[in-house]
């Protein structure tokens, strides 16, 4: 498949739309069983994942269409059980596709180890023999790690900062910190990171006179980062709930500033990206805590919390930017032994990760320009609760076909409530009987 643009593929039943995509990209019948419950992580291997086992918890995977990024088309699974969030990350997708789709451009896969140093006497002293040592450093910390150097990556370069205490209250006084600079390649490179720490750790105190505390890594990748633009024809906006795809154009861009100036709003302006961005890292078995917190520390860096993504009208087009701080992997880590991860990376038919970076902060842009196109037109609520709906009516017990009869009325009669559900339940089965 070369197109992931996927007419009517929401009208399609879940059999029908594995079908469809088990086709395109050549699953095997032990592929699309792993899609299930039935044949994906087993309590066994729930086991060895982690401890104190007692399940496997499902997410609905759903797939994002119509995305199109550096000039190519992928199809890209995602685990996320809020409703709406799927299909707003489709729908924009498509219109920035009008625009040629989304742009990315990967960093060097740069993270960072922290070395606590702390009864430092003399700071200049220390970052000086700090930085007359930084070749026997970076040797030192590539020795155990044949793979990653064989590889092309392996620590690059170590810089020494100071932290002074922060007011008279401060019980810690000044704290030097070594930031070991690592080329992690294709993986997320936590374990490798936090070994090189470790290593390292006594060497620091002999060069600072200090004494070594934590040795971790930083999830502030802001070394390494994605930055993904997208472009919107201002006529896709036609017909989107405004008079004109320019009232429609300036609504979203007004937004965007106020979720630039304001921190209260930034916050659900950057959780909507996050839904997306998210919803993608579970589903390819990324440590999207880790991205998450980076996100966030990224958006406060120049001291005051802000959007993460920002819209502008440029002439006949309305255009996006984000720039985000993503550390991801495809090699180690749970891929290797979850089967519904492996299935998904097939799917999507990712091979590395700066591939899997651009895919994840392109579906972010989308899911925001989503969020922010249905508050700038008919509200959040018109499409969310129609989608919520569907849970609703099976909380009020339909089964089958009746989730989305009963779904349909109560959303049009804007009454998405557990009750109304039960009492047209009721309603339809004494029709039908």
């Amino acid at each position: 498949m070369t197109d992931s643009s996927l007419p009517g593929f929401y009208r399609l039943s879940l059999r029908e739309r594995q079908t469809l995509v088990a086709r395109a990209r050549k699953l095997t019948p032990e592929d699309v069983a792993a899609l299930t419950r039935e044949a994906g992580l087993s309590v066994e291997q729930a086991d060895k994942m982690v401890e104190n086992a007692l399940g496997v918890l499902g997410v609905p995977i759903g797939l994002c269409a119509n995305l199109r990024v550096d000039h190519r088309d992928w199809l890209v699974p995602m685990a996320v059980e809020e409703p709406s969030v799927v299909a707003a990350a489709s729908h924009a997708a498509k219109l920035l596709r009008g625009g040629g789709g989304i742009m990315s451009e990967v960093s060097a896969p740069l993270m960072i180890g922290q070395v606590q140093l702390l009864d430092v006497a003399d700071f200049d002293a220390a970052a000086a023999a700090i930085s007359e040592a930084r070749e026997e450093l970076i040797e030192r910390a590539n020795a155990n790690h044949p793979y990653l150097v064989g590889a092309g990556g392996g620590a690059r370069d170590v810089e020494l900062r100071r932290l002074d205490p922060l007011d008279d209250d401060d019980p810690v006084g000044m704290m030097a910190v070594v930031h070991l600079l690592v080329d992690v390649r294709d993986a997320m490179g936590a374990n490798s990171i936090n070994a090189m720490c470790e290593v390292l750790a006594p060497r620091f105190e002999e060069l600072s006179g200090g004494r070594a505390r934590l040795r971790i890594l930083s999830n502030l990748t802001d070394r390494r980062t994605v930055r993904v633009v997208g472009r919107v024809p201002l006529a896709e906006l036609a017909g989107k709930g405004c008079e004109s795809p320019e009232e429609l154009a300036r609504g979203i861009e007004e937004a965007s500033v106020f979720a630039e100036r304001d921190p209260y709003r930034a916050a659900t302006h950057n959780k909507g990206i996050m839904n997306g961005v998210d919803a993608v890292l579970l589903a390819f078995g990324q440590d999207w805590r880790a991205v998450e917190a980076g996100a966030h520390a990224y958006a406060a860096r120049g001291g005051r919390y802000t959007a993460l993504a920002c819209w502008r009208v440029r002439g006949a087009e309305l255009v996006g930017e984000m720039v985000l701080p993503l550390a991801v992997g495809v090699v180690g880590g749970v891929a290797r032994v979850h089967p519904t991860v492996q299935v998904n990376r097939k799917i999507a038919g990712v091979v590395s990760a700066a591939e899997l970076a651009s895919l994840t902060a392109a579906v972010g842009l989308a899911q925001n320009l989503g969020a922010l196109r249905a508050l700038a037109a008919e509200g959040i609520q018109h499409g969310h609760m129609r989608l919520h709906a569907r849970n609703i009516a099976s909380e009020a017990g339909a089964v089958g076909g009746e989730v989305d009869a009963v779904a349909e009325i109560i959303a049009e009669g804007q009454t998405t409530n557990v009750d109304a559900a039960r009492k047209v339940l009721r309603r339809l089965r004494h029709e039908a009987a």
